[in-house]
């Protein structure tokens, strides 16, 4: 039986978990216990795309692709400023993966913007955007289900296009890990004939300016510094860039990249100038 990675903004809730587990469990018709895990994230779909991309990225790289299933559930229906009937919500798609996962969730925002690049083909599961407040549980649990026992040539899905995921362009906040270290969306890559390593950097974000030092890695500059590295997340042979200080952590008062620039939230825009 394929493993279900769940990727949510809901994922901190413990009740809402194990509602996802029983309805997923409740709808498989086989008797295997079910692989189930939870990875939460902020209601940013930049965050969600991001975060679901790093899942993609290691599982195609060290884990088992072809029996995996990930489920994303973030949908802040931005697009809307009065009340939405009947809980309407972005429109539900499935993804194959030229590398065999199969992704499913609400199109809304970016959250599949990061992975558009590995996308093999792209479904619509028409009519299935409303109905109930927590469609996780009532609607896309039977999905998941599905996908998980390999059955979505039974279901009635509409093929579409990779253009009805935007692209994202610029720089931001990804993700914010437990250190404080700041994950931008942005690759190695762009540095490449614009810096130099040891080379100062300006950052903007959050509305503060600060300078940082270009180095190769987080150990890369002198403790209590702010800088700027290739990071954890993304392809090894191009990873994104982060931003943080080096810290013992046995300083009286130690500092972080999230400290510097007083909690920015995570899909925050970041500007990089020399």
């Amino acid at each position: 039986m394929k493993q279900l990675i769940v990727v949510a903004d809901w994922a901190l809730d413990s009740i809402s978990c194990q509602e996802i587990k029983s309805a997923v469990n409740g709808f498989l018709q086989g008797q295997e216990n079910l692989n189930i895990s939870f990875v939460n994230v902020t209601p940013s779909t930049i965050h969600t795309g991001f975060v679901l991309n790093q899942i993609v990225e290691i599982e195609e790289r060290l884990g088992r692709p072809m029996e995996t299933v990930i489920f994303q559930n973030t949908d802040p229906r931005l697009e809307s400023t009065t009340g939405v009937k009947e809980a309407r919500g972005a429109e539900f798609i499935i993804i194959k993966l030229l590398s065999g996962i199969y992704i499913c969730g609400p199109n809304a925002g970016y959250n599949f913007s990061f992975i558009k690049s590995k996308i093999d083909q792209i479904y619509l599961y028409p009519n299935f955007s409303s109905g109930t407040q927590f469609r996780s549980r009532d609607l896309y649990s039977r999905v998941c289900a599905h996908l998980i026992e390999e059955m979505e040539d039974k279901m009635e899905l509409e093929e579409t296009h990779t253009n009805t995921i935007p692209e994202i362009r610029g720089m931001y906040v990804g993700h914010i890990d437990n250190y404080g270290n700041i994950k931008t969306t942005q690759k190695h890559d762009y540095f490449v004939g614009k810096f130099e390593l040891q080379d100062m950097i300006t950052i903007e974000m959050n509305g503060i300016t600060k300078k940082a030092r270009y180095v190769s890695n987080l150990f890369g500059g002198n403790v209590g510094e702010l800088v700027i590295y290739p990071g954890s997340f993304g392809p090894k042979e191009n990873p994104y860039l982060e931003i943080t200080i080096w810290r013992h952590f046995t300083e009286k008062k130690s500092t972080t990249g999230l400290a510097e620039f007083n909690n920015p939230k995570i899909g925050e825009e970041i500007k990089i100038t020399q």
